[in-house]
Parts: C-alpha cells; sequence; structure tokens
C-alpha cells in the first residue's frame, strides 16, 4: 500500500492519491496502520473504530512540530500543521492496533474530546492541554491536571521559554 507524498512524486508530476481505509488516508508506520483524519472527520472515525472493534483507547498526547518542517510521512493531500494529536487504538475482535494523527492547526489548536466515546482518556486530553495548549470541545474538566491554574504557558511547546523558575540545589552558592 502506498505512502507516496508530493514530494515522491517526479518533478512535474502529481502525487499519487493516498490510499483510504475507514475513508481517511492511511500510511503505514513500522508495520502499524496509520490513519490520518482531518478535525472535522476525527470524532466521527473513532465512533467507526468503536464499531469496528477497537474498543480501547490506550492513549492520547501531543506533538509540537515547531521548526519540523522535514518530511513527517503524511500523506498526499494532508496539510502539515505545527500540533498534533496522537491516538492509538486496541481492536479486540481481530487483534490489532491501529494510530490516528490529526493535524491541529496553531492559530486554532482545537480537536472534539474522545471523552463521549473512550470516558478512559479524560486525563490524557488534560495533560495534552497542559503541556501543549491543544484544546478539546467537549471535554467534562477542562483544567490543568499537572500545573497550577494560574500558570501562564504550556511547557511542552517548543517556543516556551525553558528554566523560568529559578531552581536553588542544596550547598550551591544563589545566583542572587
Amino acid at each position: 500500500m502506498s505512502e507516496a507524498t508530493a514530494a515522491d512524486a517526479p518533478a512535474g508530476e502529481p502525487a499519487a492519491p493516498a490510499e483510504l481505509m475507514f475513508g481517511v488516508p492511511v500510511t503505514r508506520s513500522r508495520g502499524q496502520v496509520v490513519l490520518h483524519p482531518d478535525r472535522a472527520a476525527y470524532p466521527g472515525l473513532v465512533r467507526e473504530l468503536r464499531a469496528a472493534g477497537y474498543w480501547v483507547c490506550v492513549d492520547l498526547c501531543g506533538v509540537d512540530h515547531l521548526g519540523n518542517a522535514a518530511d513527517r510521512g503524511l500523506p498526499a493531500g494532508v496539510d502539515p500543521q505545527r500540533f498534533e494529536v496522537v491516538v492509538n487504538l486496541l481492536n479486540h475482535r481481530e487483534p490489532g492496533r491501529i494510530r490516528l494523527r490529526v493535524q491541529v492547526p496553531e492559530d486554532d489548536p482545537v480537536v472534539e474530546s474522545l471523552v463521549p466515546v473512550h470516558p478512559g482518556i479524560e486525563n490524557h486530553e488534560r495533560e495534552t492541554w497542559d503541556m501543549f495548549g491543544i484544546r478539546f470541545d467537549g471535554h467534562p474538566d477542562p483544567t490543568r491536571i499537572l500545573l497550577p491554574e494560574d500558570w501562564d504557558g504550556h511547557p511542552l511547546r517548543k517556543d516556551d521559554p525553558a528554566g523560568r523558575i529559578p531552581v536553588q540545589f542544596k550547598a550551591a552558592p544563589s545566583a542572587r
């Protein structure tokens, strides 16, 4: 099955159309099926996958691709964005795993929450909000989970200033 992208096409020729599975572009990574839905198709795809036997949402995380314009393994027609939400699902009917990679733009870092479909993913979405600033519409508790509520910023964003909290080690001279 093809993983062709526009970069793979010879000069002057259009890229091969992306392979589709469950109606969205698909690639493979280290033998695992990877689906690339857009934000609008994401919640419906997860419901469809659940009906197909993908009952367990193993994890959900955010990725910040700031400064990473290199090939990211996206199929033709999927526009790379700064942020990405990555979800891993397990199928218990026909043992298998599938990964979703949803592109999320920097100027509107919002996707629909999966909590209504997979309630156990609630804290993963809260952590992704806390660390990356990707908001999940419809989440039942959209508050920070790791940092204080008054924290300014999202520390796993690549443009978040590092080391802004001074740390004083025992027996080390003070920086003051």
